[in-house]
């Protein structure tokens, strides 16, 4: 039995978790995890804390991938996840196209006010890990915390400067997970 959540981290996936791919991820196969990010959700979840995955995923309004894809490119990460001692509780997708103006895409707040109306947990209390601008800058309209890992786009990202207040930046999941199992707060 899985222990009481004590706090709810919200994952980007492409960049994240997985490697990113300027193509966009279009199969199971294409699903790469990064080096330690799977142990990192492991160790996570044995800690008590509840896992979310927030994703953009424009491949589907743009016609690239159906439903189906994503459901089976999404069962690749949960059983890859599980085989790692982790969890994944929930997967929050906007599946729209960049130019539709929808509230959920990052860096809109929606998807993240989503989940944490969801999980019933107060928005401030809420921790993102992304790799790219949108991702930072959703979670922080939102009124939680930014976590930049340079893995996708971090790099860039950190280099373009322009962070949300307060983000705070790690190499990588592995490093994010470290530093929030020595100091949870």
């Amino acid at each position: 039995m899985k222990p009481e959540a004590s706090k709810l981290l919200i994952l980007d996936r492409d960049g994240v978790i997985n490697e990113d791919r300027p193509d966009f991820i279009k199969s199971p196969e294409e699903w790469l995890p990064i080096p330690g990010s799977l142990e990192a959700i492991g160790e996570l979840t044995r800690a008590g804390w509840t896992i979310v995955v927030a994703t953009n995923q424009s491949c589907i309004g743009r016609g690239i991938i159906d439903i189906d894809m994503l459901n089976r490119i999404h069962a690749k990460m949960h059983r890859a996840v599980v085989n790692a001692g982790g969890h994944i509780d929930a997967i929050f997708f906007c599946p729209h196209a960049p130019d539709t103006g929808c509230e959920c895409r990052k860096p809109a707040p929606g998807m993240v006010q989503d989940i944490a109306r969801r999980f019933r947990v107060d928005v401030d209390e809420c921790l993102m890990v992304g790799d790219s601008l949108r991702d930072l800058q959703a979670v922080s309209r939102a009124g939680g915390q930014a976590l930049l890992v340079r893995t996708g786009n971090g790099r860039k990202t950190e280099a373009a400067g322009d962070l949300p207040a307060g983000t705070r930046v790690y190499d990588d999941l592995a490093a994010v997970c470290a530093s929030l199992l020595e100091n949870p707060n």
